[in-house]
């Protein structure tokens, strides 16, 4: 079943984290150098949703790497998920040109912090850390043959760039539910 996103208010604070990397290494938020924007994304390795997807993620990430800091979450219960694991998330990164950090939430604290409900789910923020736009990445689904192309992403990346404000209205991500762990549901 499809989930969209919360839509946290614009203008939110990035919530800092301190996770386990899938190469073996840690990275915190305020790891992270200062960038004219920072793009926090919930995804994983099993959702239909991401994986129509996850390419375009790859060139979009590569495209703006001189200027966005990128970094991926997965926050699912892997005992639930096993496709989800760090190994196989390891795989996706390369099979999907993942040239940033992806990050293991097993607590899923980190997942409740940003409020993201699905995979894939975007977090655009400015040059302070502010919370510039929450959405979809484009209109590509599995359900569809839309081109992945990271139109609305790619539309707010620039704004932001540019010192503006992100238009609105903002439509919400669409994806698999993050896959809690029993009892751990927000």
């Amino acid at each position: 079943m499809a989930v969209s996103s919360f839509m946290v208010p614009l203008g939110a604070p990035a919530p800092e984290f301190d996770l386990p990397s899938v190469d073996g290494g840690r990275l915190s938020l305020a790891e992270i150098k200062p960038a004219q924007a920072t793009l926090v994304m919930f995804l994983c390795n099993h959702c239909p949703y991401v994986r129509r997807i996850e390419d375009g993620i790859g060139r979009l990430a590569a495209d703006y790497r001189e200027r966005v800091e990128t970094v991926a979450i997965c926050s699912n219960d892997v005992a639930g998920y096993p496709d989800d694991d760090p190994r196989h998330l390891a795989a996706q990164a390369r099979r999907a040109g993942f040239g940033f950090p992806y990050l293991i939430d097993e607590s899923q604290e980190v997942a409740k912090a940003y409020h993201a409900a699905c995979t894939p789910d975007f977090f655009l923020y400015d040059a302070g850390r502010r919370l510039a736009y929450r959405g979809e990445f484009d209109d590509a689904r599995p359900s569809n043959q839309a081109p992945v192309t990271g139109a609305a992403l790619r539309r707010a990346i620039d704004a932001v760039l540019a010192g503006e404000q992100v238009p609105v209205p903002q439509h919400p991500s669409l994806g698999c539910g993050i896959k809690w762990k029993p009892g751990n549901e927000p």
